[in-house]
């Protein structure tokens, strides 16, 4: 027997049975993902909460403000409007910053409300297109973020 210390070459430290280098296999990276999507869904539900509260605000001070694109068949006042993106606004933006504070109510919360979101800015489409599809867009983001982080992933 020798009485030298073999030292581990570091590149196999590193590598797994397939050659990877540096992959958990506990699924702890992905964990880490969806605890990031976590954040910026709540991130997302505060910015689109307040944006929101300011075009139903706009939507109430002036009736003309957004123009309709023709007959639609969810037609409502441009004020009935701006008194939904007010109200709604105010609940996304108070749900995002308890999602960011950690309340584990805020996490279905938002999900319902992204959901509520959603459809009210499908029926918002011909006033504002662009804006509405990218409502849209990111409330279906908010949504899989919420529903996809475990509850036994490590919290920020």
């Amino acid at each position: 027997m020798s009485d030298q210390h073999e030292t581990p070459d570091p590149r196999e430290a590193h590598s797994g049975a397939h050659g990877t280098a540096d992959v958990p296999e506990d699924g702890s990276a992905r964990r880490a993902w969806a605890t990031g999507g976590t954040v910026l869904a709540g991130v997302l539900l505060l910015l689109q909460g307040v944006f929101g509260f300011l075009q139903g605000i706009a939507g109430i001070a002036d009736n003309t403000v957004y123009a309709g694109l023709g007959d639609y068949a969810f037609k409502m006042s441009v004020t009935s409007w701006g008194w939904i993106h007010l109200f709604l606004g105010v609940l996304v933006a108070i749900t995002g910053w308890c999602i960011l504070t950690g309340q584990t109510w805020a996490k279905a919360t938002g999900v319902g409300l992204a959901a509520v979101a959603v459809i009210l800015n499908f029926m918002w489409l011909p006033y504002l297109p662009l804006w509405a599809l990218l409502n849209i867009a990111l409330g279906i983001f908010v949504i899989w973020a919420l529903c996809t982080e475990r509850p036994d992933a490590p919290t920020l």
